[in-house]
């Protein structure tokens, strides 16, 4: 068996040597740590995860952070990378995220966010739209139902949905904007009360991956590896799993 490891490892050091660093956006959090679990477990390739929000990763890697591969909360991140000809290729959907309204403690929402106008509610969440998509998709929301003016004295911003959720736990606000997979993660799955909001009332949240260019060689076989992984069947289910819709699916709109 020892010689057999060996054989593969001179095959193909880089695969069995390298960790992957994957910046992923903070909707993702969540979902990435099952992707993480069971991509090491089935190839032995270790990978590395920075979270943030996608404006501030982008800013990162624009300024030359050393990162494999960028998962991203929209199309649009990943995209400016692109033409700045910073990532191999043109941006891939890997899932279409979906948007909720959480809140912990008494106040119980309601589909059509009318409750957000209650004077109970003090103060609402929401991820920065200038740095985070599920923000955008949250104003969005807020237009449709004609709350924006209504609520917008009570927002709390959030550099990232990661931000947010800190603000929903701990009660600092009555309610927030999140992703759907932070809700459905196995150690928040009972924590509060939450409602999907109706996508019919935001964009189409398109999450992007781009592999990244390195200054000195192209991707490694294991960031490729796992890139490919993101379209598996495997990764579909995980997907679902959090709530996502999966990229060959057709967006809701």
């Amino acid at each position: 068996m020892k010689k057999i490891l060996l054989f593969l490892w001179l095959i193909s050091p880089q695969l069995y040597a390298q960790t992957v660093r994957v910046a992923v956006a903070a909707n993702a959090q969540f979902v990435m740590e099952e992707l993480e679990a069971v991509f090491e477990k089935q190839t032995g390739i270790q990978l590395e995860t920075i979270i943030n929000s996608s404006g501030k990763i982008t800013t990162q890697i624009q300024q030359g952070a050393p990162f494999d591969l960028f998962l991203s909360a929209d199309m649009h991140y990943p995209d400016v990378l692109f033409k700045e000809g910073l990532t191999t290729a043109a941006p891939k959907i890997y899932a279409y995220g979906a948007l909720v309204v959480w809140a912990i403690g008494a106040t119980k929402p309601t589909k059509n966010l009318s409750f957000l106008t209650q004077p109970s509610i003090k103060k609402i969440a929401l991820a920065n739209p200038k740095l985070a998509p599920y923000g955008v998709a949250a104003q969005e929301a807020l237009k449709h139902y004609r709350l924006f003016d209504k609520t917008q004295e009570k927002w709390v911003m959030g550099e990232s949905i990661s931000q947010v959720n800190q603000y929903i736990l701990s009660q600092a606000v009555e309610v927030g904007f999140t992703a759907k997979s932070v809700v459905l993660d196995p150690s928040l799955k009972n924590q509060g009360t939450w409602v999907e909001v109706d996508p019919k009332t935001y964009s189409p949240i398109a999450q992007g991956v781009v592999l990244l260019k390195k200054k000195t060689a192209e991707p490694s076989v294991a960031a490729r590896r796992f890139y490919d992984f993101l379209f598996s069947k495997r990764a579909h289910a995980i997907f679902r799993k959090f709530g996502y819709r999966v990229a060959d699916a057709t967006p809701q709109k």
